[in-house]
């Protein structure tokens, strides 16, 4: 009995060794407008090199339902769109398994769309981990992120920032010039009145007295 156990941990310890939790990585929510397409991506890390066994898939839950349906699947080297559902004929595989990209594209959207999109990937022997949802949210009009607008007054006030500190130092170039210009003026007139001095100076006569 006690031998059966020792063996068992033996193996559990071997499995563990070599399985390691893999993390998926999607967008938290994706804003689309209605009728464009949208990219969905999808990543993950893992210890392990990139298998020839990776797989994504790809489930989706519209809003207000309680179960997802299957929509793509990617394994043994090949995409596999369902032939059911929303997106069977709107539904592209953009990914490249081999960059860990198992990312979907996803035609002329429309209000229906509006859902939940989860993502799930493994790549073993790495197969323990949680897939990654991302919401998609379809708009007559995508409205502006708060991030967006964030950022835009960051850039304008860093713009101006620069702008000024430019023309501070531009100004500065500009004072010492003149100074520099008006001291060479100053200079070259002071040597021109010493030399016009020297050359109308009376010269003193000599005389000799002789005894």
């Amino acid at each position: 009995m006690l031998s059966v156990l020792a063996l068992t941990s033996v193996v559990l310890l071997g499995i563990a060794s070599q399985c390691t939790a893999i993390s998926v990585y999607t967008n938290w929510e994706k804003h689309v407008q209605v009728g464009s397409d949208v990219r969905l991506s999808c990543s993950f890390f893992s210890w392990h090199w990139t298998s020839a066994e990776v797989t994504f898939s790809w489930s989706y839950r519209p809003d207000g339902a309680k179960e997802s349906v299957s929509i793509f699947h990617y394994t043994n080297g090949a995409p596999y769109i369902a032939t059911k559902g929303p997106f069977r004929d709107r539904l592209e595989f953009v990914g490249n398994p081999n960059r860990r990209d198992g990312s979907i594209m996803i035609r002329n959207v429309d209000y229906n769309d509006n859902g939940t999109f989860t993502c799930d990937a493994k790549n073993p022997p790495d197969i323990m981990g949680h897939p990654s949802n991302v919401r998609l949210l379809v708009f007559e009009k995508v409205p502006v992120q708060a991030g967006v607008i964030t950022g835009a007054i960051i850039g304008v006030v860093l713009g101006l920032l620069i702008l000024v500190v430019a023309i501070y130092y531009l100004m500065r170039f500009l004072v010492a010039r003149r100074v520099f210009s008006l001291s060479m003026r100053h200079g070259k007139k002071g040597k021109g009145k010493e030399g016009s001095q020297q050359r109308q100076k009376p010269k003193v006569p000599l005389v000799f007295i002789s005894f």
